[in-house]
This record gives C-alpha cells, sequence and structure tokens, in this order.
C-alpha cells in the first residue's frame, strides 16, 4: 500500500501505521478512508494529499 503525504503540513500517512487517534485501523488504505477524515497534524482535507515519492 501506498503512503501519502499532507501538501500543508508533511504528515506521512502510512496504512500500514492507520490513524489510530482517529480510530483508523492499520492496513486501511488511504482510498479507504472516510471522505470527511482529515489530517491529524493540521487539519487539511483528504484532497490536500499527494501520493508518497521516497
Amino acid at each position: 500500500m501506498e503512503k501519502w503525504v499532507c501538501t500543508y503540513c508533511g504528515y506521512i500517512y502510512d496504512p500500514e501505521v492507520g490513524d489510530p487517534e482517529n480510530e483508523i485501523a492499520a492496513g486501511t488504505s488511504f482510498e479507504k478512508l472516510p471522505k470527511d477524515w482529515r489530517c491529524p497534524d493540521c487539519g487539511a482535507e483528504k484532497d490536500d494529499f499527494e501520493k508518497y515519492a521516497a
């Protein structure tokens, strides 16, 4: 699964970790996140993320 990065603050969503603070289980792909999910660091919308190129 691909990682995604917030274009505002640089937070990286890693599907292997999920987002435990917001009850998103490990193994949840970015595409399966709820439409109203927001960056846990800055509150940016899901549309403000880009695929992370390591």
